[in-house]
């Protein structure tokens, strides 16, 4: 089991400190809240990455809720977006009728999202909002409607908090950025 300092060593430096990501969480919770109110919302958690965010976040919900999650993939082995999405895991839950709220963790280029949102307003869903912990607004090739953002970030490799380089360092507690010398060349 790797020690605090072994997993903080891919940290270069600490972009979201746990306390102000809890906060914001926090605030999110309310926000959604009042939004849903008198409506069960199906949360739909985006994996790997989202986990974390939708954990806290329902924890701050005040109405009932559902989950239900999907995994799709546009990036394979590559650390930039292909732009080519696959379904791995698809929802267990019809949604038809129902009130959704996609849970990301990051947007970057807009194209996964946008794609995902097309493929669940096919299923006729009463509402359909977004929820993002993190957006890199100077990445976005696509514009895509998101009601609720964590925080808008600059142009940095993150991790922590869900996010990963390789599988690794989604349990940091906060957002951190990659060590320089761990990004790969080209990105």
């Amino acid at each position: 089991m790797p020690t605090r300092t072994e997993l903080e060593r891919g940290v270069g430096e600490v972009l979201i400190d746990e306390s102000t990501l809890q906060a914001r969480i926090a605030e999110l919770g309310e926000e959604i809240s009042a939004f849903y109110d008198r409506r069960d919302p199906l949360l739909v958690g985006v994996l790997k990455g989202a986990v974390f965010f939708m954990s806290d976040l329902m924890r701050h919900l005040t109405v009932p809720c559902e989950v239900d999650f999907m995994a799709i993939s546009s990036y394979g082995a590559a650390t930039d977006s292909s732009g080519v999405v696959r379904i791995l895991k698809d929802l267990d839950i019809n949604i038809e009728g129902r009130h959704v709220l996609v849970v990301e963790d990051i947007i970057d280029s807009g194209l996964t999202l946008s794609y995902l949102i097309r493929n669940l307003e096919s299923r006729e869903p009463a509402t359909l909002e977004v929820a993002a912990l993190l957006t890199k607004p100077a990445r976005r090739e696509i514009d895509v409607p998101v009601r609720w953002v964590g925080f808008e970030i600059p142009n940095r490799f993150v991790i922590g908090y869900g996010l990963d380089f390789a599988e690794r360092y989604r349990n940091l507690p906060y957002v951190g950025v990659l060590s320089e010398d761990l990004i790969p060349e080209g990105v």
